[in-house]
């Protein structure tokens, strides 16, 4: 298992991502716990790119609950449909949101955060198991960089819960 990662700080967001992806493939490679994989990916991408926060809610009962972050204290529960996270989850696309005090229905979990990106995470089965939710405390902070280099990350943990069937997964 890896214990840091490394990317070129004056490199563009794409190749920030690019060279990220294989680090957090490996970090969470062999791993089966849940909770352990997205505390470091939350962990990697603080680090990696300085998001004021990062972190994921996963879906229980009819609601988002916090789950593994980085940053600063959250909203514990979104319930589906609220916010930029419930709306994620329920339209089961990436929201990408230059300013959060123009998007309806925005709950801010902080007053510091100006701009957002949540990307859902699927299961097994098409359903949405969660959201990984990205801050930031600038406007207008998210490309389509970001998009891609997310949604990518998603997707090596949607196939990790999959690798690890005796294991804890999102259910």
């Amino acid at each position: 298992m890896a214990e840091s990662v490394s990317v070129s700080k004056d490199a563009s967001p794409a190749a920030r991502y690019a060279e990220l992806m294989p680090q957090i493939e490996a970090l969470i490679a062999g791993e089966s716990n849940l909770v352990a994989n997205l505390a470091n990916v939350a962990a990697a991408l603080k680090e990696a790119f300085g998001f004021f926060w990062v972190g994921f809610y996963l879906a229980e009962d009819r609601e988002l609950v916090l789950g593994p972050f980085q940053g600063p204290v959250a909203c514990t529960r979104i319930g589906f449909d609220q916010g930029v996270c419930g709306r994620a989850f329920t339209n089961r696309e990436t929201i990408v949101v230059p300013n959060v005090d123009e998007f309806p229905g925005h709950i801010a979990c902080s007053s510091a955060a100006r701009s957002e990106i949540v990307v859902p995470i699927f299961g097994v089965e098409g359903e949405v198991l969660g959201v990984l939710d990205v801050d930031s405390d600038r406007l207008d902070s998210f490309s389509e960089a970001d998009r891609k280099g997310l949604e990518n990350i998603v997707r090596v943990i949607e196939r990790s819960t999959r690798s690890h069937t005796n294991s804890e997964r999102i259910e």
